[in-house]
């Protein structure tokens, strides 16, 4: 077992996560923003346009968590599928998505649903979407070349990807701070503002084990993509974009 507690190869990893996201779901919006100066909020938008989302077309974002990237492909006017494996984060965002936005209008321009599903089995036929969309989600999956293969098998053809997920920066200095960050600062954040410093200390035992964003390229380039990879912060994030050829 890990030192979190929460990150373990095999068939128990998926199990453990959903564990962890069950225990800090109702604070898991604000300490996105904390920890990441809410940077978060812009990378994701940067994920989306990245898209060149065409409106009134069909788009999944699976590990959709408490729905943030959801609600902005809906306001793009696209039919939106939300994917999470749990409950709770589902709850939220559905409770999210039924409140009036900022300009006292009701929902977004697209439609938004949100499904119940394991990113690794997901439960839609064989080209469903034109877009798609991952942000912090591929580093948790037990088995990554699953979860891509599952991608493109419910992406249509000329669907175009978008993965957002965390980084290791390849200057040795900084890469070294960037750790102790994830190391000290972040699972502090959790214990103040959650109650719980493992679910925390998990985010870099699962970024050690996280291969480079090229591992991810190779593969989707392999599913018969055009892929590529843009490094925000040094390398503190990265988003991997993909279409088919």
């Amino acid at each position: 077992m890990s030192e979190s507690g929460y990150y373990q190869k095999g068939d128990q990893r998926a199990h453990l996560v959903s564990q962890l996201f069950s225990s800090i779901a109702q604070r898991y919006d604000l300490i996105n923003d904390l920890q990441s100066f809410f940077l978060h909020r812009y990378w994701k938008h940067r994920a989306v346009h990245s898209l060149k989302p065409v409106s009134g077309m069909d788009a999944l974002d699976i590990c959709c968590g408490t729905g943030d990237v959801a609600e902005l492909l809906a306001s793009r006017g696209l039919r939106v599928t939300g994917l999470d494996f749990n409950p709770q984060m589902l709850e939220i965002a559905r409770t999210r998505s039924s409140q009036p936005d900022r300009n006292g209008d009701q929902g977004t321009s697209g439609s938004l649903k949100y499904v119940l599903g394991d990113a690794l089995d997901l439960p839609f036929p064989d080209h469903s979407f034109d877009f798609i969309t991952m942000s912090y989600g591929l580093r948790n999956l037990a088995d990554f070349s699953k979860g891509l293969s599952e991608i493109a098998r419910v992406a249509r053809k000329g669907a175009r990807i978008a993965i957002l997920d965390f980084g290791k920066p390849s200057d040795p200095l900084l890469r070294n701070l960037y750790f102790q960050y994830l190391k000290l600062t972040v699972p502090l954040l959790g214990q103040i503002m959650a109650g719980n410093r493992s679910a925390y200390a998990y985010i870099l035992e699962s970024l050690q084990n996280y291969p480079d964003p090229e591992f991810f390229t190779h593969q989707l380039e392999n599913l018969g993509y055009r892929a590529s990879h843009t490094s925000f912060l040094a390398g503190i994030m990265t988003l991997i974009t993909a279409t088919e050829r």
